[in-house]
C-alpha cells in the first residue's frame, strides 16, 4: 500500500531530502492527501512514480533579491514595429512587422492595477521602437506617475516631432536605455544597419544634453566580446557611468539564428505584457513556449501563475539534481 510505502522511505530521510515512490493506479490522490496532513511537498507526480520532499523546501522566490522576484519587473511591449531590423531582434521587430500597440488605454489599466500589487517595484517599456508612437509621452507619464520606468530606444529619432516628444518627457523617474553594441562603428552596423552607430551615439548625446538619465545597454554576438575594454573606456568619454551599462549576449530567439539558448524553466521570470497576453520574459515575448495566459487582466493573476510556475520549475530541478548523484 502506498502510504505504507511513504511513510518508510520518507520518514528514512532527512529533512529536505527527496525520494522517489512507485505508484499503483488510484495512488496519486492518496499521495497528495498524505502529503497535505502529514507536511511534506509533494515535489512531482507521474503516472508511474511520486517524488516526495520530506518537509517542505524553501521558496526559491525567498532566495532571490527582492529586484529579481516574480513580478518586481514589469515589462510592457508598446508596439512590435521599428525603424531597425536587427539581424538578432529577439522580437522579430523590423519596418515591415505590424504594430500589435498595446495602446494608451490598456498601458492606464496596467499600471493602475500594478500598482496594488506588491511586487511590482519598477516598469519598463519596450518595442520595437516606441518612438514611433505618436503617445509616447502620454504611456510614459502615466507609467512614471506611479512607478521609476525605464524606457528602451535605438535613440535614432529624436528629431522633429519625436524631439518634442522627448522633451516632453519627465527627467525624474524615467531613464532612457538606449542601444549601442562596440566601440566604433563596423560591429554594431553590421547587425542593425548602416549609419545606425553614427545615429545612436548622436542620440545619446541628445538625451544627455535635455538632461535624462541614460543608460547603454550592449548585445554582444557570439565571438565579438574581444573589445570589452575598448568599449568601456569609450563609454567613459561619453559620461555613462558604470552602473548605467549593460552588457548581454545574444539569445537564440527570434530573428538570432545562434546565441544563448534560454528556456522558461532557465530563466528568471520578468513579467512581460503585449497586445495579446502576459508573457514568462521580454526574451520570449514573441514565442508561444514563454505565453503564460492571454488573459492581462486581471494582472494579479498572471503575476500570481508565474509565481506558481517558477517555484514548481526550481522544486523540480532541484529534485532531479538530488535524485542523480554520479558518486
Amino acid at each position: 500500500m502506498v502510504i505504507l510505502d511513504l511513510v518508510e522511505r520518507v520518514g528514512a530521510l532527512p529533512i529536505g531530502a527527496t525520494v522517489e515512490v512507485p505508484l499503483a493506479p488510484g495512488d496519486a490522490d492518496l499521495v497528495r492527501r498524505w502529503c497535505e496532513r502529514t507536511g511534506n511537498e509533494l515535489v512531482a507526480i507521474g503516472p508511474d512514480t511520486a517524488v516526495v520532499r520530506r518537509g517542505r523546501a524553501r521558496d526559491p522566490v525567498e532566495d532571490l533579491p527582492h529586484d529579481r522576484r516574480p513580478g518586481a519587473r514589469l515589462w510592457l511591449y508598446t508596439n512590435f514595429d521599428c525603424n531597425l531590423a536587427c539581424d538578432y531582434c529577439c522580437a522579430r521587430s523590423s519596418p515591415r512587422t505590424p504594430r500589435r500597440a498595446l495602446g494608451l488605454d490598456r498601458v492606464r489599466r496596467i499600471i493602475a492595477e500594478a500598482a496594488e500589487l506588491t511586487e511590482v517595484g519598477e516598469v519598463f517599456l519596450t518595442g520595437g521602437e516606441p518612438f514611433l508612437l505618436p503617445d509616447l509621452d502620454q504611456i510614459v507619464r502615466a507609467c512614471t506617475d506611479r512607478f521609476p520606468t525605464t524606457l528602451l530606444t535605438n535613440g535614432m529619432l529624436f528629431r522633429g516631432r519625436r524631439l518634442d516628444l522627448l522633451r516632453s518627457m519627465p527627467r525624474d523617474r524615467l531613464t532612457l536605455q538606449i542601444s549601442l553594441d562596440s566601440p566604433a562603428p563596423d560591429r554594431h552596423d553590421r547587425h542593425r544597419g548602416q549609419g545606425s552607430w553614427n545615429r545612436a551615439i548622436a542620440g545619446i548625446r541628445i538625451a544627455l544634453d535635455e538632461g535624462f538619465r541614460v543608460r547603454v545597454a550592449a548585445t554582444i554576438a557570439p565571438g565579438e566580446d574581444s573589445d570589452a575594454d575598448a568599449f568601456h573606456t569609450f563609454l567613459d568619454a561619453l559620461g555613462i557611468p558604470l552602473q548605467d551599462r549593460v552588457v548581454r549576449p545574444v539569445a537564440q530567439r527570434g530573428s538570432a539564428v545562434e546565441g544563448v539558448a534560454l528556456t522558461v524553466d532557465s530563466l528568471i521570470p520578468e513579467v512581460t505584457v503585449t497586445d495579446d497576453g502576459v508573457y514568462w520574459h521580454p526574451v520570449g515575448a514573441d514565442h508561444l513556449d514563454q505565453l503564460v495566459t492571454r488573459d492581462i487582466f486581471p494582472l494579479s493573476a498572471a503575476v500570481e501563475e508565474i509565481r506558481r510556475r517558477f517555484v514548481e520549475y526550481r522544486s523540480s530541478a532541484n529534485a532531479a539534481a538530488e535524485s542523480f548523484p554520479c558518486a
